[in-house]
């Protein structure tokens, strides 16, 4: 990559995408040009140097709790939409390869004509030879959210950051900011204070992970252009959960 890795201000980023913010403006399931924005923000950051990973939702495609409500078994809806999680890996595997960055897909659910089986080593070198790694199927087993994967993966990855990108909120609130205009936003917010407050940012699986790791996690839009390489780069953009809050 053409800059050096002090240029990041993270040495090993896992980037979680929800399978939303793909759909953009089309019914399809899939917009296009945000696969195009999404791959060209990606290979912004990837460029200072830094070790990028993803783990991309499916719920642009399957919705595993609506198929339940309408009488499907829970297990087989969610292996339905760890599926769906694999296209999603696939078309940002190949946005991102036909922006010039080099890609491996990994499932969790071994289908090895599309994608490798995740091995933990064999991700970590992927890494170390400046492949970003799209993480698909989430854990492998159901009553897992994507939200759990991309925790569980950052922490296997030894990930200085997880970046939880939001479509169209730039942070956490203390309410929904869409339903309430005087929602006041956090700079930085505690594991504890999130939990306590249930406020929906992330599942309290994957969010319980990060704290017992103490794995700092950064909430921001995703549709702010160059939102990602800005943090890593240092900058203060969202909000930053951590052990700690501002006012502790």
């Amino acid at each position: 990559m053409s800059e050096s890795a002090a240029d990041s201000a993270y040495r090993r980023v896992v980037l979680k995408l929800s399978g939303e913010s793909l759909r953009g403006a089309s019914s399809d399931g899939l917009d296009w040009s945000v696969l195009g924005y999404l791959a060209s923000e990606v290979k912004d950051a990837a460029a200072l140097g830094g070790e990028v990973s993803l783990v991309i939702g499916g719920g642009n495609i399957w919705r595993g709790a609506v198929a339940e409500r309408n009488g499907m078994d829970r297990a087989t809806a969610d292996y339905a939409g760890m599926l769906a999680t694999v296209i999603n890996a696939l078309a940002m595997q190949d946005a991102l390869e036909r922006a010039g960055v080099t890609t491996r897909t990994q499932s969790a659910i071994e289908i090895r004509t599309v994608a490798e089986p995740y091995i933990h080593r064999r991700a970590l070198r992927h890494l170390e030879k400046e492949r970003v790694v799209i993480f698909a199927a989430g854990t492998g087993s159901p009553y897992m959210t994507t939200d759990t994967t991309a925790a569980l993966r950052a922490v296997e990855m030894n990930a200085d950051l997880l970046l939880m990108a939001k479509n169209q909120v730039d942070g956490v609130y203390d309410a929904d900011p869409k339903a309430e205009p005087g929602a006041r936003k956090f700079d930085r917010v505690s594991y504890i204070e999130l939990l306590n407050r249930r406020l929906q940012v992330m599942d309290s699986t994957a969010l319980s992970l990060c704290m017992e790791n103490d794995l700092p996690i950064r909430v921001f839009d995703v549709f702010t252009p160059g939102a990602i390489r800005r943090i890593l780069t240092g900058e203060n953009i969202g909000t930053l959960i951590a052990a700690q809050s501002a006012n502790a």
